[in-house]
């Protein structure tokens, strides 16, 4: 990839990072990037946010503009973001008009910039908020912020110029995201842990006058296949029509917690899966575990009641386990388990099967169980209040004692937990029980 290096010689920081770039190219500090990446650098006289056509002319890939950041709440703090203007082009470019973003090298730096980070900082993205907008190329700023004493900080230029050269995207999502402060806090933290890799970000205050076009423009000049949004940023009348031009769009709205289990799996395939999850239950919600990379998503279907009652006696120790298998499960869009299963074709027998161990041996451990020919018999003990009522046991303490498997004394009596319980069974037919005993 061939990289423009753009900075403005009234801009300090934008020096500051530029040397040591070039002192890390040069092998002054250290030996040059082994990414396969060339630099190019450029310089203009006036505010890189007031350019104008900068990278007309230039021959590369990707535009990174070396910069300050100014703030009237100064914190030290090292920023990426994409240029644009939602409305009004108050501070360079175009109105209505946002730059051509770089969705996968700008996660890569952010994250390169939270390893080299100093003590003192903060990384973080910014909203799509100034100029330049007139770019040929995918481009993102780096900053220093966000005073003086930032800018020139020798410190702060080093690692700055050390993730810019050692950015690679890990195969990243492409994402647009809505709602937030100027510092996109949960954008940043979704970029951080994930394959979430966001491009144009609208600060909450752009979401009231944002209109389908601007969403179609986000989307394209983002190459996004997903949108975030941050909802507790959001009013339900901002929220609600929001939802409704992504609809429009046919753009999927991920969830944090959909990005961050986005695993390993192509987003075709993911998407794949998406549809096939929607179609079992509206609104169904997808957890990935060990499936991973391409394949043709096949549906394989749970025995119901052996899962209902693996979830009943240890649903968190079931979930766990899944994460061995290569399989996604579904829960409804209030968190409840589905039986249905997705995987790959190759896959679906010998995860039946291995659903199937699974439940009996968190069953066994957990519960008193029996088995008949194919069927695998259930006790259930419970506490019966009503027969602790029966023998005088008074409600109260007492009771909390009992369910708790200890004996308590009630008019002189000793009374045992099994005097006070009660007894049911449940009878799950598993074919093939043997196997998995």
């Amino acid at each position: 990839m061939r990289i423009a290096l753009i900075n403005s010689r009234q801009d300090k920081a934008g020096l500051n990072i530029r040397h040591h770039i070039e002192r890390l190219l040069d092998g002054t500090d250290t030996a040059g990037p082994e990414n396969g990446h060339t630099y190019d650098f450029y310089d203009v006289e006036e505010r890189l946010i007031h350019t104008s056509s900068v990278d007309a002319k230039t021959d590369c890939d990707l535009v990174i503009f070396l910069s300050r950041h100014s703030s009237v709440n100064p914190v030290p703090v090292l920023t990426v973001h994409v240029t644009g203007n939602y409305r009004d082009a108050e501070l360079g470019g175009s109105p209505r008009t946002l730059a051509p973003a770089a969705p996968a090298m700008m996660q890569a730096t952010l994250r390169a910039l939270a390893r080299h980070c100093p003590a003192g900082y903060r990384v973080s993205y910014e909203v799509t908020h100034h100029g330049p907008t007139d770019l040929v190329h995918p481009s993102f700023f780096v900053e220093i912020g966000s005073t003086e004493k930032e800018w020139t900080d020798p410190v702060a230029g080093r690692a700055v110029a050390e993730s810019v050269l050692s950015a690679v995207p890990q195969d990243p999502v492409p994402l647009i995201g809505f709602g937030g402060t100027h510092y996109a806090v949960r954008q940043t933290e979704i970029a951080l842990t994930s394959r979430g890799a966001f491009g144009h970000i609208a600060h909450t205050r752009e979401i009231a006058t944002l209109d389908e076009a601007m969403v179609r423009s986000m989307m394209e000049r983002s190459g996004a296949v997903a949108a975030y949004i941050d909802r507790k940023a959001l009013d339900k009348a901002d929220l609600n029509r929001l939802s409704g031009m992504l609809d429009a769009l046919s753009l999927p709205r991920l969830t944090e917690s959909e990005i961050t289990s986005l695993g390993h799996l192509s987003w075709d395939t993911y998407s794949a899966i998406r549809k096939m999850a929607g179609a079992i239950s509206p609104g169904a919600r997808c957890f990935i575990h060990a499936l991973s990379g391409s394949g043709e998503p096949v549906l394989v279907r749970a025995n119901p009641v052996l899962l209902a009652e693996t979830a009943k006696t240890n649903e968190p120790d079931l979930l766990k386990n899944l994460d061995d298998l290569p399989v996604v499960h579904l829960s409804t869009h209030d968190n409840r388990l589905l039986p249905e299963f997705i995987t790959f074709t190759e896959n679906s027998t010998e995860i039946i099967d291995a659903l199937n161990t699974l439940c009996v041996k968190i069953i066994r451990r957990e519960e008193i169980t029996a088995t008949e020919n194919d069927c695998l018999i259930i006790t259930k003990v419970r506490f019966d209040p009503q027969k602790a009522r029966e023998l005088g046991v008074p409600p109260g303490p007492s009771y909390k004692e009992l369910a708790g498997g200890r004996p308590v004394v009630a008019d002189g009596r000793t009374i045992t937990p099994e005097m006070v319980s009660s007894k049911s069974e449940i009878r799950v037919h598993i074919p093939g029980l043997e196997k998995f005993s």
